[in-house]
């Protein structure tokens, strides 16, 4: 792969100023991307059903599935929408977003439906494998969306279209109380074989709607073929944007399904308040994506990059901290002579007429009831010896205990997690707000490999999420992880642009560097 040294086009990109002025837009423009943004929503929603459904189906007994088969049936419908997101998107480059997209949304009613009948792991993963091409619905909707919009507009209007993000929200809030209903409250379980089939009903009005609606558009690239258009896919930047987008989408994509099981283990909430609060973190991230396509367009893509990845490591951090008590030997009581113990009691040790006080197990409290924020300290001391014991000088009277008991005070959790997966909203119209910028002919092609790269996050990340609480039994290894990636991202991304300033004008930078 190469990294070719910017032309001035491309300057121009980093720093997105543009000074021409903004075309009017007209009634087929608002249309195409109000059916775009309609459909990705109800391609997300489908998309993240596993999340709850095989939650519900865990928690309810119906299944007996390990926390890694857990994770591979919420990452196998993401698998199918991020490797087919390529073709997808070259598909539309050539033959427009109208067929593409009307054809993807019925064919994927099929494996949706079948999903009602299976009674095995591999029978779900077989039709998660098929409906997850839904998932294939967002590299079509921003290559088409791209086509109908001027430059000037299409962080704006590629932010609004990646809003359908909060299908997941959609799923996280309806799909519990669906599933009660339809299962009467667990009364008749098989209940839920309903659920897929409502979820294709509404594929199949979407793509009704989607096909009479919409009006077809290409872009100027009919000329080239199957190997010029994968040309891009040589440079670089695409693979980094694919990284940055693997943490901002393909770990959100993640943390849409694994929320759940983590509210009903972690803070023991039914399934549908853990949906609640799921769909808080869902529905904020998919909405503010718009605002960020704004942000993108004023502030620049890279600045924002710099506010979200700095941001993701800090909170990640936070939240890497678990919920725990941790007991630890304490400060012991030790006898001052050697003597005969005359009297115990739980706040007093007598040797002959020495007294030892202690404190007692009673000053125990208990904080449950408690919003703590920092992790909280308790000593206490139990007696080792009874009266009438013979006791040396220096010998233990009372083991000391001290317990750290950190609360994770649920709605502080909850509204960091919001936090980050606003950030990561924001973040993800800041990635593509780059790619029309460096290659506008090739929107369908590179977004379509960015979003198979961040797909990708969106299946391996439950995977891994499980193997690590396998392996270290602890919730929060997930948050681990996000550090670690967002550090990574990070650091990409400012050794590429010291080494963009230093090409660009080296006697600034060799001042820079001097000054500090």
């Amino acid at each position: 792969m190469r990294n070719p040294k910017p032309n001035f086009s491309q300057q121009a990109a980093e720093t997105e100023l543009e000074s021409s002025p903004t075309p009017s837009l007209g009634r087929n423009n608002i249309i195409v991307l109000t059916m775009n943004t309609l459909a990705f929503t109800v391609c997300f929603a489908v998309w993240m059903l596993n999340g709850v459904l095989v939650t519900f189906l865990v928690d309810n007994g119906v299944f007996d599935w390990s926390p890694v088969e857990i994770g591979w049936l919420f990452g196998i419908p993401v698998l199918t929408g991020s490797i087919f997101r390529l073709p997808a998107g070259i598909l539309t480059d050539k033959f427009g977003g109208k067929p593409v997209f009307s054809i993807l949304l019925l064919i994927c009613t099929i494996p949706l439906f079948l999903l009602s009948y299976v009674d095995s792991f591999i029978g779900f993963a077989i039709c998660s494998l098929g409906f997850g091409l839904c998932g294939v619905g967002f590299s079509i909707g921003i290559a088409f969306t791209s086509v109908w919009f001027p430059k000037q507009r299409q962080g704006t209007a590629l932010g609004i279209f990646g809003a359908g993000n909060a299908g997941a929200s959609l799923t996280s809030f309806l799909a519990p109380t669906m599933l009660k209903r339809l299962t009467d409250n667990g009364a008749n379980i098989e209940g839920w074989r309903t659920l897929p089939t409502y979820y294709a009903i509404g594929l199949i009005i979407m793509c009704i709607l989607y096909f009479l609606l919409t009006t077809n558009k290409k872009p100027e690239i009919d000329s080239k073929n199957l190997r010029q258009l994968l040309q891009p896919l040589k440079d670089v930047r695409v693979w980094r944007f694919g990284l940055y987008y693997f943490l901002v989408f393909g770990c959100f994509v993640a943390f849409s399904q694994w929320l759940v099981s983590y509210f009903l283990n972690v803070y023991f909430m039914s399934l549908v308040a853990a949906g609640i609060f799921a769909a808080l973190f869902s529905f904020p991230s998919g909405v503010i994506r718009a605002l960020g396509g704004w942000f993108s367009d004023i502030f620049g893509a890279r600045k924002i990059m710099y506010f979200v990845l700095g941001l993701s490591m800090v909170i990640s951090a936070m939240l890497s901290i678990p919920k725990m008590d941790i007991y630890s030997p304490g400060t012991g009581i030790q006898a001052k002579e050697s003597g005969t113990v005359t009297s115990v009691s739980d706040n007093l040790i007598t040797v002959d007429d020495i007294q030892h006080p202690i404190i007692p197990i009673s000053n125990r409290i208990t904080y449950d009831e408690e919003l703590l924020v920092l992790p909280i300290k308790d000593n206490w001391q139990e007696p080792v010896v009874k009266a009438g014991d013979r006791v040396e000088k220096k010998e233990l009277l009372a083991r000391g205990t001290t317990r750290i008991h950190f609360q994770a005070n649920i709605w502080i959790f909850a509204t960091l997690v919001i936090i980050i997966g606003s950030v990561w909203g924001i973040g993800k119209a800041a990635v593509y707000k780059y790619i029309p910028d460096y290659f506008p002919n090739e929107v369908g092609v590179v977004g379509g490999m960015v979003g198979v790269l961040g797909g990708l996050g969106g299946f391996f990340c439950p995977i891994v999420f499980g193997y690590l609480l396998e392996y270290s039994g602890l919730w929060t290894s997930c948050w681990m992880f996000m550090f670690v990636i967002s550090a990574i991202s990070l650091f990409w991304m400012h050794h590429v642009v010291q080494k963009l300033m230093h090409e660009r004008n080296p006697g600034l930078m060799k001042q820079i560097n001097s000054d500090h």
